[in-house]
């Protein structure tokens, strides 16, 4: 047999020979390979003209990163198309503690514009983990408390239910100790139980995708990643995702006796080779560009930020927004999935106005262009 009737052949029974890696359509696509806008610090309210001027006295950079609004959960699902949220949570045992921000006083004692009252209703008084920036200064809310705040999230998770799944972020924080902020209240090992029963009031078990179910019978996350991959997209739809922000001891306690995470309800940055690692905070995507990509290319999810501190709004500067989104990483948080319109046009929004696109480092290239939300 000649050379030429060797390739002939070779060449006639490669598409049987060579596996088929491409998808048939963006039914197929994973968890890993979507992209979507989430929002920092989803629950902000930009602090009244009086508290902001005190503020700024102090520190008017400071001021000037706390100057951005967010609408209520529901309207950023429906008409910003965000996918991914972010939620300071304080613990607050015996209610109260968050009750009376100092600043606000202080600010009422000097005759400044302090805004309505940022609890008709009187639920910081009641026990239970509460949502807000800055203890006792940064405190102007659209959701007080964590039930509330995922109460609206299941709530238009229901009405819609083949969204792709929403990212849930959760910082645990802790009151500085200071006659303005408060007193600290550790997030401990009694403390974590008690946010993750929060959690559970809110959200069945079967409505979250927690580590376990990414896991399955494999002896770790990263090997269920690397031999099993992420759900389908479509087996996944209406779902949500929990992950801790905390990279200290928080997550610490949150690891320990749960190795791979084990019974957790949580994701959790953590190190690479580590038995839990699937996800990754890297706020960074400049610096942290090709780690980024690596991680996306070894199947891991990672969420990054485009704009930090009002700054790029301020300056209109479109470096970090354009790296985080090239750099794959399928969760993309901004303070500004829409202009502001007292600072510049700039804004974060993927091509098209898409909810979900075909991730530019993981996806398929055959379904750039379709919203994977919608299918098409």
């Amino acid at each position: 047999m000649t050379i030429r009737r060797r390739f002939a052949l070779l060449a006639a029974f490669a598409p049987a020979l060579i596996p088929n890696t491409r998808a048939e359509g963006p039914g197929e696509a994973r968890l890993n390979q979507i992209q979507v806008i989430g929002s920092h610090n989803s629950y902000h309210v930009e602090p009244a003209p009086g508290v902001l001027e005190l503020i700024a006295r102090a520190n008017a950079r400071g001021a000037d990163s706390l100057r951005y609004t967010h609408p209520p959960l529901a309207e950023q699902f429906a008409d910003r198309g965000i996918r991914q949220i972010e939620l300071d949570v304080f613990a607050d045992p015996d209610g109260g503690l968050f009750a009376d921000p100092a600043i606000r006083k202080l600010a009422e004692l000097t005759g400044k514009d302090v805004g309505p009252d940022p609890d008709p209703d009187g639920k910081l008084r009641d026990p239970g983990m509460k949502v807000l920036h800055v203890a006792g200064i940064d405190y102007r809310t659209t959701t007080l408390t964590l039930v509330d705040a995922l109460g609206q999230v299941r709530s238009w998770s229901r009405l819609n239910p083949r969204h792709v799944p929403i990212l849930v972020l959760l910082e645990l924080k802790t009151a500085e100790e200071s006659r303005i902020a408060g007193k600290a209240v550790p997030f401990d090992a009694g403390r974590i139980a008690e946010l993750e029963a929060e959690i559970l009031s809110v959200f069945p078990r079967p409505e979250i995708l927690t580590p376990d179910d990414v896991r399955g019978d494999s002896a770790t996350l990263p090997d269920a990643i690397r031999t099993r991959g992420w759900p389908k997209l479509d087996d996944v739809r209406g779902r949500v995702i929990f992950a801790l922000d905390n990279t200290g001891p928080e997550r610490e306690v949150y690891v320990k006796d749960h190795p791979a995470l084990a019974g957790r309800l949580m994701f959790a940055s953590v190190d690479e080779g580590d038995p839990a690692a699937a996800w990754f905070k890297i706020n960074d995507p400049i610096a942290s560009f090709d780690d980024i990509q690596r991680l996306v290319k070894a199947g891991f999810l990672v969420r990054t930020r485009a704009d930090a501190d009002t700054k790029q709004a301020r300056d209109g500067s479109t470096t970090m927004r354009d790296k985080s989104l090239a750099s794959g990483a399928q969760f993309v948080s901004t303070d500004y999935p829409v202009a502001d319109p007292r600072l510049t046009d700039y804004h974060v929004q993927l091509p098209g106005g898409v909810v979900a696109r075909s991730n530019p480092v993981s996806g398929d290239r055959a379904w750039d262009g379709i919203d994977l939300e919608r299918g098409r």
